[in-house]
């Protein structure tokens, strides 16, 4: 078993997300549907049952999918579903209707070309913030071997059943096998050949030493913490604290720290519902100066420059 899965194991408490099934769509022709902005914390997904789709996003190239595909936008941004090839124009209507809590949507006069689970996942330990704050902009689950893609083919089908007929408990079970295919989902993505930044923080919230400092980061991200401070926080030595990170890391604890505030604020930005000063002083910088040329350094472009380009 590798230090990854261990980890994972271990901080099963702290990864519990909760799916919260919204939508079933099932549309034919030319369609489009808008998602909006979600709340900290909370992400969209895309469960793709048949058909082929497209995703738009401000800025950003377009994302098309496929019967089986399983789309996460950890971030919860704004962003359109299409017909594939159809440019966001609409030449159908929809009929919604409410079945068991959930919303169906489907287009009239027309065959159904296209069927999806439409949803958001509630990260719900605070400790998972950090977890969030490390995800990419997006995490698709597309199995490229025939066993994984039949272990998660399985779980989609128990899902599609459920949510098919109007059974007592049907929802509540479908989100609970959601659970399990999103938990899934995170390992899979952490077990990426090229490790993504999300792996390094399981590592550090697994690790003996890391983990005190990390939960007093995550507690207070804009405290104007130094190396001496968070060494007491942890009660080891300086010498032991930065070791401890460059061990499991790779890097010491004070440029970690400044890469997760960049990070924190580069998601703020992308949001766009705060502004610069509020976005800077929740990222530690004690003026709107200093963090524009930490965020220049680290990405190349002003934090004004980069709300702006979303």
């Amino acid at each position: 078993m590798s230090t990854e899965e261990d980890a994972l194991s271990a901080l099963a408490p702290l990864l519990r997300v909760k799916p919260e099934i919204e939508s079933i769509c099932r549309f034919g022709g030319e369609w489009s549907s808008a998602h909006g902005t979600e709340p900290r914390s909370y992400a969209h997904f895309h469960i793709v049952m048949k058909g082929e789709i497209a995703l738009e996003r401000s800025g950003r190239p377009q994302l098309e999918l496929k019967t089986g595909d399983v789309l996460l936008l950890p971030h919860g941004e704004t962003h359109v579903v299409q017909s594939r090839g159809g440019g966001g124009r609409v030449n159908q209507k929809s009929v919604r209707t409410r079945r068991d809590g959930i919303r169906v949507q489907e287009t009239s006069g027309v065959e159904p070309t296209v069927e999806l689970i439409c949803g958001r996942l509630h990260f719900t330990e605070a400790p998972q913030n950090l977890m969030i704050a490390s995800l990419p902009d997006e995490i698709m689950l597309r199995p490229e071997n025939a066993e994984t893609a039949a272990r998660f083919r399985s779980i989609i089908e128990l899902i599609k059943a459920e949510l098919a007929q109007p059974r007592l408990g049907a929802l509540a079970i479908a989100e609970d096998i959601a659970s399990a295919l999103f938990v899934m989902m995170l390992r899979t993505h952490l077990e990426s050949p090229e490790e993504p930044e999300s792996a390094k923080v399981l590592r550090l919230l697994s690790d003996r030493v890391t983990v005190k400092a990390m939960l007093a980061l995550i507690r207070a991200p804009s405290h104007p913490w130094s190396l001496d401070l968070l060494s007491r926080q942890v009660a080891v030595s300086r010498a032991s604290l930065v070791r401890a990170f460059r061990e499991v890391a790779g890097v010491g604890p004070m440029a970690f720290l400044s890469d997760f505030r960049l990070g924190l604020a580069r998601r703020e930005l992308r949001r766009g519902l705060r502004t610069l000063d509020d976005v800077a002083e929740e990222a530690g910088y004690q003026s709107q100066a200093a963090f524009s040329r930490a965020f220049l350094r680290r990405y190349g472009i002003r934090p004004g420059a980069f709300r702006s380009s979303r």
